[in-house]
C-alpha cells in the first residue's frame, strides 16, 4: 500500500510500516514539510494513489464534496500515545489493505474499522 501520513500522525509511524512492505511518505518530507496545505497533500496523494492517513475532518469534507484525496483513511482514535497508534496500525494493515482495493473512505478507532464508501 502507498501511504501519506498527515502531520497529525507522528513520523515513527513510517519505519514500521515500510518494514511491513507499504511506501510510506510523512508531510514532514514534503518541500513545504508539515506546512504543505491540505491542497498539495492531495494532490500528491492522488497523483501517487497514495492513501492520505489522517485525524484531520478537512480531508473528510474534501473527499465528500471534491473527491480528493481519493483514498483516505480517518484516524478516529482521539488521544492515543504513539506506542498504542503504531500497535493499532500495524494490527489493522493487513485488512486496511484489502479494503483499500474495493473502498475510499475508512475510519479507524479503537475498537473497529468502518467502510464510510
Amino acid at each position: 500500500m502507498r501511504i501519506l501520513l498527515d502531520a497529525q500522525l507522528p513520523r515513527s509511524l513510517v519505519r514500521p510500516l515500510e518494514v511491513l512492505g507499504c511506501d510510506v511518505l510523512h508531510t514532514i518530507d514534503l518541500p513545504a514539510g508539515n506546512r504543505s496545505s491540505d491542497h498539495v497533500i492531495c494532490a500528491i496523494a492522488d497523483r501517487d494513489r497514495r492513501v492520505v492517513f489522517s485525524k484531520d475532518a478537512d480531508f473528510v469534507r474534501s473527499h465528500l464534496l471534491s473527491g480528493t484525496p481519493a483514498r483516505l483513511l480517518v484516524v478516529a482514535t482521539g488521544n492515543i500515545g504513539n506506542p498504542d497508534l503504531t500497535a493499532l496500525l500495524l494490527h489493522a494493515l493487513p485488512e486496511l489493505t484489502h479494503l483499500f482495493e474495493s473502498h475510499v473512505l475508512i475510519e479507524l478507532s479503537r475498537k473497529a474499522l468502518v467502510v464510510r464508501l
